[in-house]
């Protein structure tokens, strides 16, 4: 089951990241990474409230969110600062770089999840995931090739590093969530409830020094719709991913491969959608990586 989760969670991430494309696009960046997190606030808002003065029936309904003692609290700050950093540094690189880039480096994120899975987790892998894991790689290289042919230098473009490091800290995010879900035994609603929550602090108080007191800058801002549909889209995402990890059996390496077939909708509708280059190369690189998540998959 959790397997299926994983793949409704790739449904929704693919749709997520083409209504961030549009989102950022010439437009700045840090507070529309804020309006998403407060959209996804306001969408779990009432089952925190319901939870206070109904709580039979948000434990009727499935989302009761529990009360959790302040270590608690603690750990899940800890991955709100994680995944800020990892976002400021994703958004401004999905600004710079087409959709059809960005996309397939983040896809490298199950590699930093399956080291992490075997040397934390003891997770074992069989060859056939082995195979799985370096097809995605090979992959991603061949990604880099073609993004050369749109002026993008692979070794001198600093945006190209800043979705690398994004990707290396969403994949430690990803390790963390399986600590937070199972070791201390959060179920979804809860942890995403606390973690808008702090998230949301956390970049409150960055805009408050760096935009906030800037007239210029903040006539830049373009509101879109599509700021509450990454709020909403990532929030549900989360949560399918989050129910999958309640299961005891999900393998963490597995579930970030599964949730790389988001690739499908945002390489070839996205490339469509905004009119990018080369579509066609890129999707040979774009099967290597599916063929990657099916070999894991299959094994």
């Amino acid at each position: 089951m959790w397997m299926y989760l994983g793949l409704l969670a790739a449904l929704f991430l693919g749709l997520h990241n083409l209504c961030k494309k549009h989102a950022v696009h010439q437009n700045a960046v840090l507070p529309v990474l804020l309006g998403t997190i407060f959209a996804g606030f306001l969408l779990l808002l009432p089952f925190f409230i319901i939870s206070i003065y109904a709580p039979d029936y948000a434990k009727q309904m499935g989302f009761y969110i529990t009360k959790i003692p302040g270590s608690t609290h603690g750990f899940i700050f800890i991955k709100s600062l994680i995944m800020t950093a990892s976002w400021i540094l994703a958004y401004q690189a999905l600004k710079h770089l087409p959709i059809t880039i960005v996309t397939p480096i983040r896809s490298s994120g199950p590699f930093f999840t399956f080291i992490g899975a075997i040397f934390i987790y003891n997770e074992q892998p069989n060859s056939l995931q082995w195979l799985g894991f370096f097809t995605i790689i090979l992959s991603v290289i061949l990604y880099a090739k073609v993004g050369k042919k749109e002026g993008i230098n692979f070794h001198k473009n600093k945006w190209i590093f800043a979705i690398v490091g994004a990707t290396f800290l969403g994949a430690s995010s990803g390790l963390y969530d399986k600590f937070l879900i199972q070791k201390l035994v959060l179920n979804p609603q809860t942890l995403q409830f606390w973690f808008c929550g702090y998230t949301l602090l956390i970049l409150t108080f960055i805009l408050s020094i760096t935009w906030f007191p800037y007239k210029e800058k903040r006539a830049k801002f373009k509101w879109r719709w599509t700021i509450v549909a990454v709020g909403i889209l990532l929030q549900t995402a989360d949560y399918f991913y989050f129910k999958a990890l309640q299961d005891p059996d999900a393998l963490i390496m597995l579930l970030s491969a599964i949730k790389r077939s988001q690739l499908l909708i945002a390489v070839v509708i996205g490339g469509l959608v905004f009119k990018e280059k080369n579509k066609r190369k890129k999707l040979i690189p774009l099967f290597g990586i599916l063929l990657g998540v099916f070999l894991i998959l299959y094994s």
